[in-house]
């Protein structure tokens, strides 16, 4: 969140803040803080930048430390995450000493081959998938997305943007339709404004909003336009590939006028399913509910007799390409919990090794080896 001031002399008075006062704050969450008592005060991360973070208290913004134990445990803030402060008036800083229990969360399969899961973003209500017309609308880098925001247990809409540069909009709405059931898709321009109060419903004080999709799809011009200034960097896009540069670094927190909260995203063009497997069965409902009158339980529609899901490719209900892409991230799923699997029993090995390196050196210092 940006332009925020607040000086050091106040870090002492904001012990007694009101945390009704903190965009999302709800009755769950004050029965959760309310086991703390002495010099805590509660905050809602704005922005993280490795081991400090910027957190909302009480309508300003503080910079708050990462305490040691908390990254022990391997417990990470991330945007939108509520979170207790321990104010440390004596040294003139705060120090986040633990997370509050999240309602909803969007991440994805972590980098490397340990797999596991990246938590993006906490406690939203609704998730903007932003694409645009052009190169960067891909049908099957959206059902990638819905399964992703479907597991996160956020709602989501689809916004098409950049309209003013396609002829025939209705056209490619019906597009993305095709693969997004009951799903809202909006087609606005950010640039121009058109459209955007289709989005209000979305934006009621106090619920979260999270923006996510490639760069270049105009997800900061967006936030600008909300804000009605420019707080968010907007680049230009490659002629010979349309991918946009990335702009926005880091992800953040903001609060419109009316008390909403927008939180922006890095662009993600490609981005791993992780645990999505709920997520997964939303996104393609079509085919889980004709699944259900396949001859085989453990049918995987490819080329068992009795197939219902098969049938329906045959006659027309479900579209080849769609199935196709069911299977595919069907099989990414599968291999990203061995990977997950693989990376707990390596990690159960250095453990395990570490702690039988630990007992030597023991037995070596103390003369009984």
């Amino acid at each position: 969140m940006n332009n925020h001031s607040e000086t050091e002399s106040s870090v002492h008075n904001s012990v007694h803040c009101d945390p009704n006062k903190i965009p999302g704050w709800s009755k769950d969450l004050e029965l959760a803080f309310s086991a703390y008592k002495g010099p805590y005060t509660p905050g809602r991360v704005a922005s993280r930048h490795k081991t400090v973070c910027e957190v909302l208290v009480s309508g300003a913004v503080v910079q708050a430390g990462i305490s040691g134990a908390l990254l022990k445990i391997g417990k990470q803030p991330v945007v939108g995450d509520f979170v207790v402060l321990l104010n440390q008036p004596e040294l003139g800083s705060r120090m986040v000493v633990n997370i509050l229990p999240r309602r909803t969360c969007l991440s994805r399969g972590a980098a490397g081959d340990g797999g596991g899961e990246q938590v993006i973003a906490a406690n939203l209500d609704t998730i903007f998938i932003v694409t645009s017309v052009g190169k960067d609308l891909n049908l099957r880098r959206l059902e990638r997305y819905l399964a992703i925001v479907y597991s996160s247990g956020a709602s989501p809409v689809i916004l098409l943007n950049k309209i003013d540069l396609e002829d025939n909009p209705t056209r490619l709405v019906e597009k993305i339709q095709s693969i997004a059931g009951d799903v809202p898709v909006i087609p606005l321009s950010a640039l121009s404004k058109t459209g955007l109060s289709e989005l209000r419903p979305y934006l009621n004080p106090g619920e979260t909003v999270a923006l996510i999709g490639s760069s270049g799809v105009g997800k900061s011009t967006l936030i600008n336009a909300f804000l009605g200034e420019t707080v968010q960097k907007t680049g230009d896009i490659r002629k010979d590939d349309e991918k946009g540069r990335h702009t926005t670094t880091v992800r953040q927190l903001f609060l419109l006028p009316n008390g909403a909260v927008l939180i922006d995203n890095p662009g993600i063009r490609e981005i791993q399913l992780g645990d999505s497997a709920d997520g997964l069965e939303k996104a393609f409902s079509e085919i889980v509910d004709a699944a259900r009158n396949c001859k085989f339980k453990d049918c995987t529609h490819r080329d068992e007799p009795g197939c219902a899901v098969l049938k329906a490719v045959e006659d027309g209900l479900i579209p080849e390409e769609r199935l196709a892409s069911y299977h595919r991230l069907t099989e990414e799923l599968i291999f990203q919990s061995k990977k997950a699997e693989i990376g707990l029993k390596r990690l159960e090995k250095e453990k395990c090794k570490k702690i039988a390196l630990d007992i030597k050196k023991y037995k070596k210092s103390t003369g009984k080896l």
